[in-house]
């Protein structure tokens, strides 16, 4: 599938979902805002996350007293019903990020998906230790393609597998991370050939390079609470254990 096609079906997905509800034409009102770092991520032990160095930000949909959420690097507002949202395009990094945070959002609401919420504190390194042992009890000791860095993950798989890392960041490239080397874009391919785990992060699916990472024939862990939505319509592999 390229981008085109990934968008189009998790609209018509939720368009399908929104009639059998009976919520699209409802005066059901959906709102985004952007959350501060305090909000987002509270006050984890790594302190080299981009939403704490404020590249990113977390876009948060409410929809019914449900919420859902995307990173993005393009942030902004957004109000007015479910069916006016769907008939917007999807384009800019905005107008995906914004889709997918409502996408989350509905598909919480109607108990479609869990954990659309990030995980604050020491949360995340709890997570990174999780996925750790997840990882070596289902496939032993792969050697891990990273795809975004996450500091926690990164640190604690780093300890334990042998990784290569890839970042869209340019501060983050050519440095090294955790022992590991921060990779630029066009070593993905080189990475994706050399790894037999993939780790990619969940914004993928908010910036549209998350085609790039789907039917490679080889293991792929999807880990964040931005792809929630878009993981259960396309049944993707998934980790986020400790989002709310």
């Amino acid at each position: 599938m390229n981008q085109e096609q990934v968008y189009h079906r998790l609209q018509d997905y939720l368009r399908t979902q929104a009639r059998e509800k009976n919520l699209l034409d409802t005066a059901v009102v959906v709102k985004g805002r952007v959350l501060t770092t305090q909000e987002a991520i509270g006050n984890p032990q790594q302190k080299d996350f981009r939403l704490l160095k404020g590249k990113e930000k977390l876009l948060q949909a409410e929809f019914k007293g449900c919420k859902g959420q995307a990173f993005t690097d393009s942030p902004g507002d957004f109000e007015g019903t479910l069916g006016e949202l769907l008939e917007r395009p999807i384009n800019s990094n905005f107008e995906k990020a914004s889709f997918i945070a409502v996408l989350n959002a509905v598909m919480r609401y109607l108990q479609l998906v869990e954990g659309t919420i990030h995980c604050k504190d020491e949360e995340p390194g709890e997570c990174a230790e999780k996925l750790v042992s997840f990882i070596k009890e289902n496939y032993g000791q792969p050697r891990i393609g990273m795809i975004g860095l996450q500091p926690a993950l990164l640190k604690n798989c780093a300890r334990v597998f042998n990784v290569r890392i890839v970042d869209m960041d340019p501060d983050n490239v050519g440095k090294e991370k955790y022992g590991v080397p921060v990779e630029e874009v066009a070593k993905t391919k080189e990475v994706l050939d050399w790894c037999d785990l993939l780790l990619v992060t969940g914004s993928t699916v908010a910036n549209g390079t998350v085609t790039d990472f789907l039917d490679l024939g080889k293991p792929t862990i999807f880990y964040g609470t931005t792809i929630a939505g878009a993981a259960a319509v396309f049944g993707l592999n998934r980790f986020c254990p400790c989002s709310k």
